[in-house]
């Protein structure tokens, strides 16, 4: 488990409701009992800044980081895919953007690593598609990605089907532009890990409970949990392109860890929450309540509170 991606779930999860900052000796404490002391959290930290994930912003001798503003448009991004509650729904075109200019090999690279946020898969080097991706977002976001220069050697297109007999079908389109076997077994191991935690929360519940003779979930692992439920959950839907469903096979392991992800992420929310009341804070100790942005996830289409 890498410390770097752990602390993009908590920023992602825990801190973007509540102003999308921590002091990084309470992030340190937070993450402690995962094995993540502070001085790995300050090396993951440093990196992260790096990476223009976060900023940091110094307040006498502490520091506090935030999300900069390219890591809330990630965050922001991904969150739309990962506390979704439905399927997306296929108009039945295809969204391309085909690279129609030269492009430097490094520059190949970053437009698929910046087009892979947004679950374009790859049929060629110079063609990516996705099924419903919003084309407006993903282009636009190129910017953000400091991106913008290529803009002008890219073709975003919406094709449609034709139906013609002994052509190329949607599956075979699909097969070819993503490995959803290998994604399936990573799905089916995800739920065979937690399914059991979920019997455990059904059976007893998560309770504001510290005595280890209690059968309950305490606040404190409440939290844990869900930090790693979600960072499991998220490293999964980053090579998960979110076809709709007339695109995936039957019987797909990942409708099934989507509906356990809601319902074990509903019943650890209130305790972890609690545990956070009480032990995140900026250097300034003070520290934001959540937003309404973490009420409505896994709970509609609008995971990001925006129509509210």
């Amino acid at each position: 488990m890498q410390a770097g991606s752990l602390i993009i779930s908590v920023f992602g999860d825990a801190l973007f409701p509540r102003g999308g900052g921590i002091w990084v000796g309470s992030l340190a404490k937070l993450l402690e009992p995962l094995a993540l002391n502070e001085r790995l959290v300050r090396t993951a930290l440093f990196r992260l800044v790096k990476e223009d994930w976060l900023q940091p912003q110094v307040r006498g001798r502490r520091s506090d980081y935030f999300l900069s503003p390219t890591g809330q448009h990630r965050i922001a991004e991904a969150s739309r895919h990962i506390y979704a509650n439905t399927d997306p729904v296929w108009d039945q075109r295809w969204r391309l953007i085909l690279i129609a200019g030269e492009l430097q090999p490094k520059e190949r690279e970053a437009l698929r690593s910046a087009l892979f946020w947004h679950g374009f898969g790859s049929l060629s080097p110079a063609v990516f598609i996705h099924p419903s991706a919003e084309l407006g977002t993903a282009f636009d976001a190129l910017l953000d990605e400091g991106l913008g220069s290529l803009r002008k050697s890219l073709l975003p297109m919406l094709a449609g089907e034709l139906g013609f007999a002994g052509a190329a079908s949607s599956a075979d389109v699909v097969k070819r532009a993503w490995d959803l076997d290998q994604l399936g077994l990573r799905y089916a191991s995800f739920v065979q890990t937690y399914q059991p935690l979920l019997e455990v929360a059904r059976l007893h519940g998560a309770q504001a409970a510290t005595d280890a003779d209690q059968d309950g979930i305490d606040d404190q692992s409440a939290f844990l949990l869900r930090v790693l439920l979600i960072h499991d959950y998220r490293r999964l839907l980053l090579r998960d392109p979110g076809l709709p469903a007339a695109l995936i096979p039957p019987g797909w392991p990942g409708k099934t860890a989507r509906l356990l992800c809601q319902e074990l992420y509903r019943r650890l929310w209130a305790g972890s929450e609690r545990h956070l009341d009480l032990h995140c804070r900026l250097a300034d100790g003070s520290m934001p309540a959540p937003n309404s942005v973490s009420l409505a996830r896994f709970q509609a289409t609008d995971p990001l509170g925006l129509k509210g």
